[in-house]
């Protein structure tokens, strides 16, 4: 059986309503692509991409911050509570082949950050970030393809 690929999605905990369709693209053209979405299970693009996922079919893997299950987003298909608060960041980019970037502030940042730290490819649209290594697109479709494109060159 071939192994799904897990590809993160990080953002701002209350997205702008662009923010929120541009996630919602994203989780959908995952889901179409028959990757798993990996995202800290809450509110914001992490919900947005979570809907998405779902209502295309797919599967949704929320790393929760804290020790209660039921705090997941009603699109997370699999809540893992961890109980690390913002260390679960960590484990976001750790389990997750690529990352996808929508949105966001310091968390989201964060999360970039150790991505690119343990070499995994980071894609982010309309990033206002100037992080070397980020690479930038201006579409949903553009950071799923250029994403699924990268972790699959990943050894």
């Amino acid at each position: 059986m071939a192994r799904r690929l897990l590809i993160g999605v990080v953002g701002a905990g209350q997205a702008s309503e662009k923010g929120a369709r541009l996630a919602e693209k994203v989780g959908r053209r995952l889901a179409e692509a028959g990757a798993v979405l990996v995202c800290g299970g809450l509110g914001g693009v992490m919900e947005a991409a979570c809907r998405g996922a779902v209502r295309a079919g797919g599967e949704t893997i929320g790393l929760l911050p804290g020790p209660d299950p039921a705090a997941a987003n009603d699109h997370v298909t699999l809540a893992l509570p961890t109980g690390l608060g913002h260390a679960r960041n960590v484990l976001i980019a750790q389990v997750s082949a690529a990352l996808i970037a929508v949105d966001g502030e310091y968390g989201t940042l964060s999360e970039i950050a150790i991505g690119l730290k343990l070499g995994r490819p980071v894609v982010a649209i309309g990033s206002r970030w100037q992080v070397p290594g980020i690479r930038p697109v201006e579409t949903a479709e553009e950071a799923v393809e250029l994403a699924l494109r990268l972790a699959e060159k990943r050894p």
